[in-house]
């Protein structure tokens, strides 16, 4: 990264050899602010560089990259478990995977974003997803089942560099009032990975009889994966930027004088785990995004027993619950950089994901499939739309500690709940069928709503206390 020089006036001299002549015309400039730091006045000068769109971009691409093996395993689950020969629950795994390997590695990876930044996590996490992809197309056998949950698991070990950026990346290189939008579109680029894997596998991966045959089509699907992630590994090596030469907002500014040696990340996580308001979001979000993981692993069970056969379909129900969610996502981050009103369009787009999967769970059984797509949107609208909101709750709750450790704890409550309500949802499917396996999931949201409220309740009390105190 490169600090700005100053000429002894105080004019503003040359910004180091990591700003380009196209930067130096790109970007606009907001403000200057005077920070104090060793005691001495300093001029900086805050701007917004075009590149952080490219940023953004890239981060969403490789995030795309590694959400979509999510579920490439789940969304055709009758096919991969006639393959390598394993049971269906076996095949549950490898998206459970993803889950299981979050939730220990979380805290290091979130200690590292902080000790070392964004081009470090940004290069591990495309090394071991290219890594794991080039494992799996080694893997194209019956008796290699291993290999394959190998390479899963480093594409998993990905993740967790991937899911804890998009809220840093927005508050390092964003304004103040693009930060929602740009946390939006960090994460749409995770949400359109998991539609990719609910739409390309069936394609690419009929359901046919010879093995042969099922075991280049499978190859097919492994090398395309390998040849994209190679390909964004070798872009992050090349352009991926830690942070812009000069800081977006004030705050930012602000931060970049704070030294590593006065802030302590253990001392972060207890003050966290202290604030009431972020441990209900906590609760609250784990409720909301591992009902996601459940219905997103589920899926294929859960159309085929209704609908035999329709493995493209069911890839196509999921991608309608994805792409209802990134529509979702961006209408929410565009509505949070405009109004500011987190509380309130948390708690609307909790009730109406809770009212989504009560409508879902009714009309899977009616033998429409244009039933099934529009009751699926409708779900997919809010409750993927959700996934932005909780991140940028967690920033406005928990500021001014690092956003990557308020992402990494709501994205480690939605693992644990995640694992919980597949594994339970899919033995109350063998049991007893979808209508009570998705039940189940309602009464969890209709919890995680009351919780909702109690939140918003809980704030207002708070604020309205400290107002009368001031007076």
């Amino acid at each position: 990264s490169v600090v700005p020089n100053f000429n002894t006036d105080g004019s503003e001299g040359s910004l180091g050899s990591g700003l380009s002549a196209v930067d130096s015309e790109d970007v606009r400039m907001e403000h200057k602010i005077r920070l104090n730091q060793n005691g001495d006045d300093t001029n900086q000068t805050i701007k917004l560089y075009k590149r952080r769109w490219f940023i953004v971009l890239l981060f969403s691409s490789y995030s795309l990259c590694n959400s979509f093996q999510w579920i490439q395993y789940g969304i055709i689950n009758n096919i991969f478990m006639r393959f390598y020969g394993v049971e269906s629950f076996t095949i549950d795994w490898m998206s459970m995977i993803y889950m299981l390997t979050y939730i220990p590695f979380i805290f290091p990876v979130t200690w590292l974003l902080d000790k070392k930044g964004l081009r470090v996590i940004a290069l591990v996490a495309t090394a071991m997803n290219c890594a794991g992809t080039w494992i799996k197309v080694t893997s194209v056998r019956p008796n290699l089942f291993a290999v394959t949950m190998l390479g899963q698991f480093c594409c998993s070990l990905a993740q967790v560099f991937i899911l804890g950026m998009p809220s840093k990346i927005a508050s390092v290189w964003f304004g103040s009032e693009e930060v929602s939008t740009a946390c939006s579109i960090g994460v749409f680029g995770n949400q359109l990975g998991i539609a990719i894997g609910f739409l390309v596998p069936p394609i690419l991966v009929p359901n046919i009889e010879d093995m042969d045959q099922l075991a280049y089509h499978i190859s097919i699907m492994f090398y395309i994966t390998a040849g994209v992630a190679t390909l964004l590994f070798l872009l992050v090596v090349m352009v991926f930027q830690e942070r812009p030469e000069l800081p977006p907002t004030q705050a930012q500014a602000t931060a970049r004088c704070i030294s590593p040696e006065q802030y302590s990340y253990t001392a972060s996580i207890l003050r966290l785990l202290r604030n009431k308001p972020f441990l209900l979001l906590i609760l609250t979000y784990g409720l909301n995004v591992g009902c996601f993981y459940a219905v997103g692993t589920l899926l294929n069970r859960m159309i085929i027993e209704h609908y035999p056969g329709e493995e493209l379909n069911a890839g196509r129900i999921g991608l309608t619950i994805i792409i209802a969610g990134m529509v979702g996502s961006l209408i929410c981050g565009i509505w949070l950089d405009r109004t500011k009103t987190y509380k309130q369009t948390t708690l609307t787009v909790y009730l109406m994901s809770f009212v989504g999967m009560l409508v879902y769970a009714f009309t899977l059984s009616l033998g429409h499939l244009w039933v099934v797509f529009l009751t699926a949107g409708a779900l997919g609208f809010f409750m993927t739309g959700y996934l932005p909101l909780g991140f940028e709750f967690g920033v406005e709750l928990t500021y001014p500690e690092c956003e990557g450790t308020s992402s990494g704890l709501l994205n480690c409550s939605a693992q644990v709940f995640g694992i919980m309500f597949t594994i339970c949802q899919g033995k109350i499917i063998d049991n007893y069928g979808t209508l009570a396996g998705n039940i189940f999931l309602c009464v969890f949201l209709f919890i995680g709503s009351v919780l909702t409220g109690k939140d918003l309740f809980l704030m207002m009390v708070v604020v309205k206390s400290s107002a009368l105190h001031r007076e």
